[in-house]
């Protein structure tokens, strides 16, 4: 007799059909989690009655593909359902056989069941236009057949089925102009779902699989395990060798360079998990683009839920490939997404500390593979201070690493301060194109003279990070092109001072031929060059160049300031032309400015003006 689902209608079929899930994939996953809990609560009983002998090593899950009438079949030799939990389970959507055995056993940890919701059966409808269910309750002597097309209700009648367990059987839907429903006839289909969704169930999955014979060339249909069952995550650190780390990470992260290092823990507490990370030798093609996913495979009991979870990785460690396995998480409905709550959190803060830490190790224990990891990946740490405007500095600031003046190499920023001269108490630091362009930087020059260590900063990013630290261990940053960053003692101070007061209204006629110029005035810091520029307030003529170069058409400006080295030879020339050629002091103003901003690597606005003015004044020299 055919029956109504009783709690709704075909359109919530429809609903859970159509909108819960979003790829016809998920069925498979669906019904081989359903048979294994079946199994596991056989096995259960097994554990809890003495009257029942099993051997766990029988238990198994068998696929059938039949090409000819177009049916899957699913069978497992679980638990079985007896006439009244087929009319319960499968005929009211949404109630769930194993999400009450869990609650009913909720304090035995040797039983992880993976179903929650019971809508998971009803995704086979994405494929199937009939379901037929046979099974044979454990301990009984009546098997039952439950069946339905999904749209006019089902039937429970008797049955015959010699062993207790689950048969389903799947009669697929006919091929449309937009959907082919015979590829889950194909084995290797069929084959890569599973190994996809299911491979790390803990009970066997087999299908007959076509294999060559090995006295011809003819084959033979042969019974072959799909699953791995054994996760390696699984398994203890101190078990698992590099070279299987190194296969799973290829086979599972399509990644043939071997990973620099590997992230194996189990954690419990508040929120048990499992998890395998890598940290890759070598960036992606698309990492730097907008292209690029991160996220970690999120697993529950084996079983994968997302391919994907960025939930569980800040962006500063989006580099970090690998997956997560808990049982503890929380899962909408379709078993596809995760819901945000309280134990995402707690597992994403935990491996957020276990790649942290696991970074500074490296960084301390083997700083030559640091270094090849920073090259690869340091500018997103760069970007995760900057881009969080400073909230993630004490997450980050002791992995970054800038080259020294003084070592030659790349230090830390707790190597620098550690190595600070008395006294100094500021972290002082130059950007620019490259190391060699900025240390012949003529700001650089006076700082070295006075074996100041200075860090130089060539990523773009590099100098909004540092603005976004603005201290480190209470060292304020300072940049060595900064107007207001000097090395004066009182009396040299007191003395430049004066001079500068001297020569105001000269400054002000050179100011008359440079409007875009905030400042002019005289410098001691330098040594042999004639002039630099340096910058007022917060943007520095790096940013300048990297802001403007940006595809967002904005344009930016530094307040530049001229500086002139009051030890030239060109001071005295300067202040001579003051007072005797008005003229050609600005003609020369012009010449020392734009060699100032071709030193600094900046464009000049009227190179035709320029070299005219060269021109000019090397004619009347002669």
């Amino acid at each position: 007799m055919k029956k109504q689902f009783k709690t709704e209608s075909k359109k919530i079929l429809d609903l859970m059909i159509n909108s819960v899930y979003t790829n016809k994939d998920i069925f498979l996953r669906e019904l081989i989690s359903n048979a294994s809990d079946a199994i596991d609560k056989l096995y259960y009983k097994s554990l809890t009655d003495r009257k029942v002998k099993l051997d766990k090593d029988d238990f198994c899950i068998r696929i059938n593909l039949d090409k000819e009438n177009r049916t899957i079949t699913i069978l497992d030799n679980g638990i079985g359902m007896s006439e009244q939990e087929l009319d319960e389970n499968l005929g009211i959507i949404a109630k769930s056989g194993s999400s009450l055995f869990k609650e009913m056993n909720e304090k035995n940890k040797d039983i992880n069941i993976i179903g929650q919701f019971g809508v998971g059966f009803y995704s086979a409808f994405m494929v199937a236009k009939e379901i037929r269910v046979l099974s044979k309750a454990f301990g009984s002597d009546e098997a039952y057949e439950w069946v339905s097309d999904g749209a006019d209700g089902y039937s429970v009648s008797k049955a015959t089925k010699d062993e207790a367990g689950t048969l389903i059987t799947l009669y697929l839907k006919d091929n449309t102009d937009t959907d082919n429903y015979d590829e889950f006839l194909e084995p290797r289909r069929i084959e890569g779902i599973i190994k996809k969704y299911s491979d790390y169930v803990k009970y066997p999955i087999i299908m007959l699989k076509e294999v060559e014979k090995e006295d011809s060339k003819e084959k033979k249909l042969e019974d072959e395990t799909i699953n791995s069952m054994i996760p390696i995550w699984k398994r203890n650190e101190s078990e698992v060798t590099e070279e299987e780390y190194n296969n799973f990470y290829a086979d599972k992260f399509y990644d043939f360079e071997k990973p620099l290092k590997v992230i194996h823990s189990s954690v419990e507490g508040q929120i048990a998990y499992n998890s395998l990370m890598f940290i890759p030798s070598h960036a992606p093609y698309d990492y730097y683009t907008k292209e690029y996913e991160k996220g970690l495979q999120l697993y529950s009991n084996g079983v994968l839920i997302m391919d994907k979870c960025a939930d569980l990785l800040p962006d500063y460690f989006s580099f970090v490939k690998g997956l997560v396995d808990s049982e503890d998480i929380s899962l909408n409905l379709s078993r596809e997404m995760l819901q945000q709550d309280r134990q995402v959190k707690l597992i994403a803060k935990s491996i957020e500390k276990k790649i942290k830490s696991t970074l500074e190790d490296l960084l301390k224990d083997n700083r030559e593979e640091y270094e090849k990891f920073f090259d690869a990946f340091g500018m997103q740490l760069k970007y995760g201070i900057y881009s969080s405007y400073g909230m993630n500095n004490e997450a980050l600031q002791d992995l970054l690493l800038f080259y020294s003046s003084k070592e030659k190499k790349r230090i830390t920023l707790k190597e620098y301060v550690a190595n600070m001269k008395d006294k100094q108490d500021k972290i002082y630091y130059a950007s620019g194109e490259s190391i060699d362009k900025i240390d012949l930087l003529p700001n650089v020059e006076r700082f070295k003279d006075k074996d100041y260590e200075v860090l130089y900063l060539c990523d773009y990013v590099d100098e909004f990070t540092i603005q976004a630290l603005m201290e480190y261990e209470g060292k304020k940053f300072a940049n060595v092109a900064s107007e207001n960053t000097e090395l004066d003692e009182p009396e040299e101070k007191e003395k430049l001072d004066k001079h500068n007061k001297d020569a105001e209204k000269m400054f002000e006629a050179m100011k008359k031929a440079l409007p875009e110029v905030k400042n002019i005035k005289y410098t001691n810091k330098l040594k042999n060059h004639p002039v630099c520029l340096s910058t007022e307030g917060n943007i520095s003529l790096e940013m300048e160049k990297i802001m403007n170069s940006m595809p967002t058409g904005e344009s930016v400006k530094a307040e530049v300031v001229l500086e002139i080295n009051e030890n030239h030879p060109i001071a005295k020339e300067l202040e001579t032309l003051f007072k005797k050629d008005k003229d050609k002091l600005e003609q020369y103003t012009k010449i020392l400015y734009n060699q100032a901003r071709l030193i600094e690597g900046l464009p000049i606005e009227n190179p035709t003006e320029l070299t005219n003015l060269i021109c000019d004044n090397l004619i009347k020299e002669k």
